[in-house]
């Protein structure tokens, strides 16, 4: 359903699979940050996971946009990527660091009722975490890839 929400958004088939590439590979910080802390996949874990996602798609979100709109000014496709990560990564920053600083204490444990949230929490952080660092670095070379043809067509013209 995301998908084919943003693909209506984008009008483009592509850019939608670049954004959603960063989810499986928020699971793997789930999934590892759930392991080193001994914590089990249950009901709170997945809710973790579904807010995950959404700030997930988010972040990927800021950083494809400001790329295309960078690339279809007539920048060229590195420039614009470059400049896409640049101007995006204090609001990507940002989000992912309020939503850990804020979950932290249910993570630890801290505070009335805590541990029933706990895992709802590490899996947050532990995706965010692993999603973040993801987004900035393997997002801009998928979208290089998919756009790589256009670029060329681009420069020669």
């Amino acid at each position: 359903m995301v998908y084919m929400v943003l693909a209506c958004q984008y009008e483009s088939l592509r850019d939608p699979l670049v954004v959603m590439l960063s989810v499986p590979f928020a699971a793997i910080g789930v999934i590892l940050t759930l392991y080193l802390t001994g914590t089990t996949l249950n009901v709170q874990s997945y809710i973790g996971c579904v807010m995950l996602e959404g700030i997930v798609v988010n972040n990927a979100i800021l950083l494809v946009d400001q790329a295309g709109r960078l690339f279809s000014s007539g920048m060229g496709l590195e420039d614009s990527l470059t400049e896409a990560a640049r101007r995006r990564l204090r609001p990507i920053m940002m989000t992912t660091l309020t939503t850990i600083l804020g979950l932290l204490p249910l993570a630890l444990g801290i505070g009335e009722g805590a541990e029933a949230q706990a895992p709802l929490a590490r899996a947050v952080i532990g995706g965010l975490t692993a999603s973040t660092l993801i987004t900035l670095v393997l997002i801009p070379v998928v979208y290089a890839i998919f756009h790589s043809r256009e670029s060329k067509a681009r420069q020669k013209a």
